[in-house]
């Protein structure tokens, strides 16, 4: 028996690492290279190359918990409580609105025969995926851009709705009041406890823990488990004792070595949950594969149906009101779990679950790409609504565009934030001969507040600088570096500066050297290049140091840091 578990395991292990290795080269989520595997070594559609899947299914539940124990540990609970009235209106708009009209649509669809199939389907269909969205924005370096925080915001507002609904779940074969009411109480009750001793107790004891790494390890692991016990002796969900865990100690400072050691162990685990599901797939129908299609396009739509109208009646854009929809047309990796929680609980068919598996893959393999080309995705969906009678921000501003400022900012990131500070302190005169070009709606709205002349637009746009004025400046500055710029670099925008305004002096940026010279034969009037000032302001704080001089540079640095108000803090 343990011999064919530990053979078991060996062929999961192995055939998840050739398919993650394709996955990898191919770009697409490994998660569904663990899917795959399942599928191939599984008796369902695969090789009936797995013994015992039901042995595999409890190793792997192990998986499962530290999972969810450690996506409490990355919910910070600060972010949550100072997201923005655009991130909390967006959050709740859009998995509301997902999850009615996945109602409507998954009772029109008539799938599975499963009691809670369609509530199960519309909730998880309201979930998009932490991990690839995530992975993928950091990749592009958007993470921080608006439309990236804004997704971001909403993610962390679905993996709430997520854990609320995982703590409902028990109840759902007998929804009245009082034993509802009684669930509710018995897990505000276990959170309450947590929360209490994350408090009171355990600083201390992780402070003693703290000076052996392995012990801070076995004791985020055995807090980890009280809680899964204890909510499984409260008839609440063992994955919900384990959320509850992570997010109570979510803000200790010892959590980034913690999650680093536990990564490892929760990848091996999960590796097999995800292995397991995959061989306990059915083999689909037509009309399941053809329902997965249909439910996959839907998910398309609801996005935009559930984020675009609110972002634009904020006034966000089109670009930020059409980015984070693409961004989230995927479903989660959190709906598997759910799906499957459904299906051990008797509550949902295993269509339903099938169902959401294959939308799943499907989602995340057409996300890798509209997510890579969103930029792209935008421009196209925003052409559309200018068509349809939408109106961009940049569309109110043509009529009242009259002024024409002898110096352009193209783009306001954190370099244009601290140039128009010094240009403040020492050339106030000055301000009022700027103009920025720049699409975030609320640098633009920052600007305007403070006295700036600026254009909504894209700067790789032709269009939008000729609106701004830029065949009248006289000086044009693009502070941004090629890695940040989407559409467009330097060198093209160079080039097509070139031909609006011959005669204005371009100052352009470049990190690697050969781009810098490329910029000069392309017509640039100077190129920054950081690199080279910072190493300049390093070799003069080295000299100083060398000198016995660091307190004073340091002490001028820190004075100069606080008195500083600029728009990019």
């Amino acid at each position: 028996m343990h011999a064919d578990l530990l053979a078991d395991i060996g062929r999961c292990i192995l055939v998840s690492m050739v398919l993650a290795y394709v996955a990898h080269l191919t770009r697409q989520p490994l998660i569904l290279a663990y899917l795959g595997a399942g599928v191939l070594l599984g008796k369902n559609m695969g090789l009936g190359w797995l013994a015992d899947v039901h042995s595999i299914e409890t190793i792997a539940e192990i998986g499962l918990i530290l999972l969810l124990f450690m996506i409490g540990i990355e919910m910070d609970l600060k972010k949550i409580r100072e997201a923005g009235k655009t991130v909390t209106l967006t959050g709740v708009a859009q998995v509301t609105v997902c999850a009615l009209l996945g109602w409507g649509f998954f009772r029109w669809l008539g799938i599975g025969n499963g009691q809670f199939d369609v509530l199960y389907l519309a909730v998880c269909a309201a979930m998009s995926s932490t991990l690839i969205v995530i992975k993928l924005l950091h990749d592009k370096l958007e993470l921080d851009t608006l439309p990236g925080r804004i997704t971001l915001g909403v993610l962390v507002l679905q993996d709430v709705a997520a854990i609320l609904f995982i703590a409902v779940q028990p109840n759902l074969q007998s929804p009245q009041i009082l034993p509802v009411a009684w669930s509710f109480a018995k897990g505000i009750g276990l959170v309450a406890l947590a929360f209490a001793a994350a408090r009171y107790v355990l600083p201390a004891l992780f402070r003693s823990l703290a000076k052996s790494p392995e012990l801070i390890l076995a004791g985020s692991l055995a807090w980890c488990f009280l809680l899964v016990a204890a909510a499984d002796m409260a008839g609440l969900s063992r994955s919900m004792g384990a959320l509850i865990g992570g997010v109570s100690i979510s803000t200790f400072p010892y959590n980034p070595d913690v999650m680093s050691k536990l990564t490892s162990l929760r990848d091996f685990f999960v590796t097999l949950f995800f292995v397991a599901l995959g061989a306990e797939i059915p083999q689909p129908t037509p009309q399941l594969l053809a329902a997965a299609i249909g439910c996959t396009l839907f998910i398309q739509v609801s996005r935009y149906l559930s984020v675009t109208p609110l972002l634009l009646a904020l006034r966000r854009g089109h670009r930020v009101s059409l980015i984070p929809a693409i961004n989230l047309a995927n479903v989660s990796e959190f709906s598997i779990v759910i799906a499957a929680m459904g299906l051990k609980s008797g509550h949902i068919s295993a269509d339903a679950q099938t169902l959401i598996i294959i939308t799943f893959a499907l989602s995340a393999t057409l996300t890798t790409y509209k997510i890579t080309y969103n930029y792209q995705f935008q421009q196209f969906i925003g052409g559309l609504l200018k068509r349809c009678g939408v109106r961009d921000l940049d569309q109110a501003e043509q009529l009242a565009a009259e002024e024409r400022p002898r110096l352009m900012l193209l783009g306001f990131a954190k370099v244009a934030s601290s140039l128009l500070e010094e240009i403040g302190r020492h050339a106030p005169a000055l301000k009022q001969e700027i103009g920025v070009v720049d699409f975030n709606p609320e640098t633009v709205h920052e600007l305007r507040q403070r006295g700036i002349h600026v254009h909504y637009g894209d700067i790789s746009h032709a269009d939008s600088l000729r609106h701004a004025g830029i065949e009248h400046a006289e000086v044009i500055i693009s502070t941004i570096p090629d890695y940040y710029l989407r559409g467009i670099n330097n060198l093209r925008m160079v080039q097509m500066l070139r031909r609006l305004n011959p005669n204005a002096a371009i100052i352009a940026t470049a990190e690697m050297l050969k781009d810098a010279r490329a910029l000069y034969a392309a017509g640039a009037t100077y190129v920054s290049v950081p690199r080279l000032e910072v190493a300049d302001d390093l070799l003069k704080v080295l000299e100083q140091i060398r000198a016995g001089l660091s307190g004073d540079a340091r002490q001028q640095l820190q004075d100069a840091v606080t008195q500083r108000h600029e728009v990019i803090p």
